[in-house]
Parts: C-alpha cells; structure tokens; sequence
C-alpha cells in the first residue's frame, strides 16, 4: 500500500508572484482608468456649463449681391445679452461679410431674423461664434 500525502507541494497550489503583480497592475489601471474618465468628464462639463450663449444657424436665404438674411436661434440665460459673430463667404470661399449681432432679449431663447451686409454674392454663412456681451471672446 502507498502512503497518502497530506500536505500539498509547496509553491505548486499557492499564487506566484506573477500572479500577484498581475493583480496590482489590473488594480492600478483600473483606478487611472476610473481617474481619466472623471478629468474627461469634468472637462467636458466645464465646457458646456461654460457657455453662456450659444446659437444654431436655422437657414438663411441670399437676398441680393450684397445681403444675406440669416434665420438664427440664440439660446442664453435671460439676464445676459448674447453677441453672435456672422461670417459669410463666396464661391471661391472669400470672406464677403462679418458682422456681431447684439441679442439683449430678456428671454433664454431667442429665434430672430437678422440682415447680414455683404460686399459681394454669398454663397455660405456660417456662426464664427458667441459670447456674452462684454466677455474678450
């Protein structure tokens, strides 16, 4: 008859040092995983929340050589007074007009036509951007 062991093999069942720096690293990337989302996050709201004034260009039309009327939703808080820079352009992509437009309304959305002056036909508008009045951007 054979003798039956008792004990197991030392280092044979038990986890190797491998196996506990494997588990160290999973930990460590995990949490610098978690850490990137939050920056990203918190990134990502700042910009948002950050902007005060922000506008959606609705459609406009070409009303001559030297016009453009351009349909435009504000959407601001109703204490602050919105400035939307307009740039238009030409076939050849030129810059044929810019201008601010000043939206002092007392409401937080503000849908409005305004008349852009051009110094030639325009082909395409776009909004360069927004801001609150008095801000430097």
């Amino acid at each position: 008859m054979s003798a039956v062991r008792e004990d197991l093999p030392e280092g044979r069942y038990g986890r190797s040092a491998d196996e506990r720096a494997d588990r160290k690293l999973k930990v460590v990337g995990s949490v610098l995983g978690v850490a990137l989302l939050g920056v990203v996050g918190w990134i990502g709201w700042d910009y948002v929340a950050g902007q005060s004034v922000s506008a959606e260009l609705i459609k406009y039309k070409v009303v001559s050589d030297s016009a453009v009327e351009v349909h435009l939703e504000v959407r601001k808080e109703a204490s602050v007074t919105g400035v939307c820079t307009l740039s238009s352009q030409d076939e050849a992509h030129g810059e044929v007009g810019r201008a601010d437009f000043t939206f002092a309304q007392k409401s937080g959305r503000v849908d409005e036509m305004v008349t852009l002056k051009t110094t030639g036909r325009a082909t395409m508008i776009e909004i360069i951007g927004c801001r609150a009045a008095g801000s430097a951007n």
